[in-house]
């Protein structure tokens, strides 16, 4: 990583009243080549440029900041559970010198890493908020400036104790997020959880009541469990579909690489009236795998047996994940099984709310 200090305050403020831009790559930092658009380079020279085109008030309001730029800018597409652990980890590193962070981050996969922050960072008391853009920083009617500009106003915000996500005038948890859109300015959105905070003129309101930072106590709790562990595939994800076998659902979840999966369910959490489905589950489960389901609706909770056609999930060892988006839910599963803990303290952990996830 490469640390720059840029901003015109920064060199006139002890560094622990600045904020921490962690720069990792994404469409914001795009530029067009001849074959396209490409990463580019010289990311803190070009967002303090962005940044003087605000009017003269809202530039003197922006907190001082300094950029530290991965060496090797990441595509968030091809984000992995070590690039979580990286980001997590560059925090922890950090934590104590900045007032607040600013992860820039491609939107592909952005509220999975925010997601996963989430939980390696519990206890968190001070911002940590993420960001990027749908068009790159100098291309026109980029929404680039207004998010990098929100995000810093909310990370110099002390009250602020979470990860969270600026977007498009919106601040959202972090662990509540998903991505909605793949072309809209308004990508992101909080389908079971009002928003934290949002822009309103050219102020910058974060409501209080709504947040974690009124819970904390003590120092910082952060989990960094080695994330290799749940690095190559341990994990899988399954979302119904109608027609599916009791051979598919075991193809997934009989290998012996497997270590948990998610079940995306219907409705309220209802999968096909077939005894030998519920036999593959409760087999895996038996078998030590933790198993979890939510709901293939965007909004909205799983109920398990509310219905008779998710009736014996629970028996089979199914977890319910109530409101959790795949997102979160794939993201606790991770940090869970990363973790040198009892199956059952697993899966007392995944039922319990640890970052206002459920």
């Amino acid at each position: 990583m490469a640390m720059s200090p840029y901003s015109p305050l920064a060199e006139s403020v002890p560094t622990q009243e600045r904020i921490l831009v962690i720069y990792t790559g994404g469409t914001i930092g795009m530029q067009q080549h001849a074959d396209g658009l490409a990463p580019g380079g010289d990311f803190t020279i070009r967002m303090a440029t962005a940044l003087n085109q605000l009017p003269l008030a809202q530039q003197q309001s922006l907190p001082p900041y300094e950029v530290i730029s991965y060496t090797t800018l990441i595509d968030s597409s091809a984000a992995t559970p070590l690039t979580w652990q990286q980001i997590a980890r560059d925090i922890n590193d950090q934590l104590t010198a900045y007032a607040g962070f600013v992860i820039i981050h491609g939107t592909d996969t952005l509220s999975w890493t925010a997601a996963s922050l989430a939980y390696q960072l519990q206890g968190l008391d001070r911002p940590v908020v993420v960001t990027g853009s749908m068009r790159p920083l100098e291309s026109p009617g980029s929404d680039a400036l207004d998010n990098l500009q929100g995000a810093l106003q909310f990370a110099a915000k002390p009250m602020l104790q979470e990860v969270a996500i600026y977007f498009a005038g919106q601040l959202l948890r972090g662990s509540r997020a998903i991505k909605q859109h793949s072309e809209a300015a308004n990508a992101f959105a909080s389908p079971n959880y009002p928003l934290l905070g949002e822009r309103v003129g050219d102020d910058f309101i974060y409501y209080l009541s709504r947040g974690l930072g009124l819970q904390q106590r003590g120092a910082p709790r952060f989990e960094l469990p080695d994330y290799r562990l749940v690095n190559q595939g341990e994990i899988v994800r399954i979302a119904l579909w109608p027609g599916i076998t009791a051979w598919q659902l075991e193809a997934w979840l009989s290998d012996s690489r497997v270590k948990g999966a998610l079940l995306q369910l219907w409705g309220a959490g209802n999968l096909p009236n077939a005894a030998n489905l519920l036999d593959v589950l409760a087999r895996a489960s038996g078998e030590g795998k933790l198993l979890a389901a939510i709901s293939l609706c965007p909004q909205g909770s799983v109920h398990l047996g509310a219905y008779a056609a998710g009736h014996g999930l629970s028996d089979a060892g199914v977890l319910a994940g109530d409101d959790m988006t795949p997102e979160a839910a794939f993201t606790k599963l991770a940090h869970l099984l990363a973790q040198p803990l009892t199956l059952e303290d697993q899966r007392q952990r995944f039922l319990t709310s640890l970052v206002g996830e459920r």
